[in-house]
């Protein structure tokens, strides 16, 4: 059985990369993608939930609060990398996933930029990670459309 699961994603937006940089990796921003579902908590210790505030290594366990509430899992924040104003990597575990990774790219492009993330997790329940891949491939189209509705479309 394979454990772990993966996709991509990539959407053209009317903003310039920086914009949309520093809007994506802002607890504001973040918050505003998983919005009505789900919000973060900012780590104990920190002040924002602001990747361009921090460095590499690990962050803290945020809280995911269904419907902005309702505890329904932690992810314990790692950065491996952060390329400030173009991508960071982020490398995770969670109360559901042994293995959490999210990848956004932010690149120029012709109107804009395009915004690519890159999702791989490995559940801790034993079942294969492709069965995850429906909920949190729409959780992501969820987010691409917030981020579509906040800085408006761009033909690449």
């Amino acid at each position: 059985m394979a454990r772990r699961g993966e996709f991509e994603l990539t959407t053209a937006l009317s903003a310039e990369p920086e914009t949309v940089w520093s809007r994506a990796t802002s607890a504001e921003g973040i918050n505003d993608e998983m919005r009505p579902w789900f919000r973060m908590t900012v780590p104990r210790g920190l002040d924002a939930l602001d990747i361009d505030s921090v460095e590499p290594g690990r962050i803290g366990r945020s809280w995911i609060l269904l419907f902005g509430v309702l505890p329904v899992d932690y992810d314990d924040l790692g950065l491996e990398r952060i390329d400030r104003g173009r991508s960071f990597l982020e490398r995770s575990t969670m109360l559901t996933q042994q293995v959490w990774e999210h990848e956004r790219t932010i690149e120029a492009a012709p109107g804009g930029c395009t915004v690519t993330d890159r999702i791989s997790w490995e559940p801790r329940l034993p079942l294969p990670g492709t069965a995850l891949r429906p909920l949190f491939g729409a959780f992501f189209r969820h987010r691409h459309r917030r981020l579509l509705r906040h800085f408006g479309s761009a033909s690449v």
